[in-house]
């Protein structure tokens, strides 16, 4: 992997922040810890920190879940080869918590940056399935990590996120733009992740899935359970905006698909005053103004600019004052927590009330939004579940869980793969030899020179092959 695992690097992974509250917290990341020989690790974090954002703002993953549609150059749209390196994503911030946890200046920041590396792991690995992990960032000792099963991946993230919160003590926390060195936020956002990714799991091995998930429901530090408790970067603006005022900030590439405004007009959901904005231009008359004319999807250049020049005030991805450049960027939500002890709830694995928890999460997604849920939405045939077990259950909490994580595309993405639902047409005008959705990212030619064997090896256990078609571990 180019070596990367004997960098010292500081490069963020450029999009987004929150759970930081005062604008001179952020000062503290344009300290060079590369410029000293002693790392100063309170810098380390809050660089990694201001680029967390960005994997909860993946175009690509909401381009494949149809949360987005491309507007000019719609490639990724009709799915062209996703070849990409993940390669920045390890000599980056995953190479900076290594750093911060080899020098173990403190318990409490040891155990902050395994969490974050869990957190960045999941994501890589849902991407691509097997990567390295147990060899990787381990310097001249692994130069050519072996990539690890998914499963293992999988089973190794809740482990160390177990053991990080029973061995948080009361050291110091600092550079913590996140939650402001806050102990107890770090244990329920850790629990919190446990539990997503169990429940992602939940197909692939339904035994470890649902002990891993119940041990972090009952765990003493508790989860996410209401909006004050998100996991949320709040960006000052200046030179760390929101990543969705960047995606727009002079351009307008991308907007809300017809296909999910469309979901939610068949709901009658008033998400959508927010889901969708009339115009990226913060200067115009309806800056701050709705839309829910989704963008056509999956269509080639030509027919995309035409709609857009005969519907100008076409979606875009979240209404003005929710994409301002020191608007939060949310990274796990209660909401999203609540859905899916519904959907374990669902399955049998515990005994919380599941309507209970279901309705839960709805209306913590509406609150978190700003939203008022209408009067019958919960006990609309299209949204009101039944007793766990029952027919149409997954799919609708499935549907709700997709929604409750917009825009997030890489989690939309995943809940979609997993179950299912909702129910996508894949792109009319795909150049993908199978014209399906793609399931999985490919590995980068650069990884068949630098890692040759490694890669090898991995390519020869997915079934179908190094494709954008073949599943991951989890994806039954």
């Amino acid at each position: 992997m180019k070596k990367i695992f004997i960098i010292l690097s500081v490069a963020t992974l450029g999009l987004g922040i929150q759970g930081c509250s005062k604008l001179e917290d952020f000062g503290n990341t344009n300290l060079n810890p590369a410029a000293t020989s002693e790392p100063i690790i309170s810098a380390l974090l809050s660089n990694v920190e201001t680029g967390l954002g960005g994997y909860a703002a993946s175009t690509r993953g909401g381009i494949y879940c149809q949360y987005f549609s491309e507007t000019q150059y719609t490639d990724v749209s009709l799915y062209s080869i996703p070849q990409i390196d993940f390669v920045d994503n390890y000599a980056g911030p995953l190479m900076d918590l290594q750093i911060i946890k080899n020098r173990n200046e403190s318990n409490n920041m040891t155990q902050v940056a395994t969490i974050l590396q869990q957190y960045i792991f999941w994501n890589v690995t849902n991407n691509w399935g097997d990567v390295p992990y147990s060899e990787a960032l381990k310097g001249a000792e692994f130069t050519n990590p072996a990539y690890d099963t998914q499963e293992s991946i999988y089973k190794g993230i809740v482990t160390n996120l177990a053991n990080a919160v029973s061995a948080m003590d009361g050291s110091t926390i600092s550079g913590d733009l996140l939650f402001g060195g806050d102990v107890a936020s770090w244990k329920r956002f850790a629990n919190s992740l446990r539990m997503l990714v169990a429940i992602q799991a939940s197909k692939a091995d339904a035994a470890w899935a649902k002990d891993a998930f119940t041990a972090a429901l009952s765990d003493a530090g508790g989860y996410i359970a209401n909006n004050a408790q998100n996991a949320a970067l709040n960006y000052p603006g200046g030179n760390f905006k929101n990543p969705w005022f960047n995606l727009y900030n002079g351009r307008k590439d991308f907007g809300e698909s017809k296909t999910m405004t469309d979901l939610m007009a068949s709901l009658s959901d008033s998400r959508q005053e927010v889901f969708g904005g009339a115009t990226q231009d913060f200067s115009a008359s309806n800056a701050l103004e709705s839309s829910d004319v989704g963008m056509i999807f999956g269509v080639e250049r030509s027919k995309a600019e035409a709609f857009t020049a005969a519907n100008t005030t076409w979606a875009r991805i979240l209404r003005g004052d929710k994409r301002k450049e020191n608007s939060p960027q949310v990274l796990i939500s209660a909401a999203q927590v609540a859905l899916a002890r519904a959907e374990a709830a669902n399955l049998g694995w515990t005994s919380e009330n599941i309507t209970t928890v279901y309705n839960q999460g709805i209306t913590l997604s509406f609150e978190q939004w700003g939203v008022t849920i209408p009067g019958n939405y919960l006990t609309s045939g299209k949204v009101a579940i039944g007793a766990a077990g029952a027919s149409g259950n997954d799919e609708k909490i499935a549907t709700q869980r997709y929604i409750a994580s917009y825009p997030d595309g890489a989690q939309g993405w995943n809940i979609w793969r997993k179950s299912g639902y909702p129910t996508l047409t894949p792109a009319p005008d795909a150049v993908n030899d199978s014209g399906e959705i793609p399931r999985r990212y490919t590995y980068a030619a650069s990884e068949f020179t630098s890692n040759k064997a490694s890669v090898e090896a991995a390519v020869a256990r997915i079934t179908g092959g190094d494709t954008q078609d073949s599943r991951v571990w989890w994806d039954k």
